[in-house]
């Protein structure tokens, strides 16, 4: 567990990631994380977007069960 303090930036608050957290979530300054609900009513920080990487498994999820038609219509 790494613990973190709130600090205040300007009107906002915010946290300071340590290195070794930067590091892990492979993400950089400017770069986005999302926060986003565990079942257990905690957070988890993400370095990509849940929303897209379900679009992603439903576009292969299709691609998968209408290979051979996409197969034709490549053609």
């Amino acid at each position: 567990m790494i613990e973190l303090k709130v600090c205040k930036f300007g009107n906002a608050l915010g946290v300071v990631l340590p290195e070794e957290v930067i590091a892990r979530l492979n993400t950089q300054e400017g770069a986005p994380l999302y926060l986003t609900e565990a079942p257990d009513g905690g957070y988890h920080l993400v370095p990509y977007d849940p929303a897209f990487e379900k679009k992603i498994a439903t576009t292969e999820d299709i691609m998968h069960r209408y290979r051979d038609t996409l197969h034709r219509l490549a053609k």
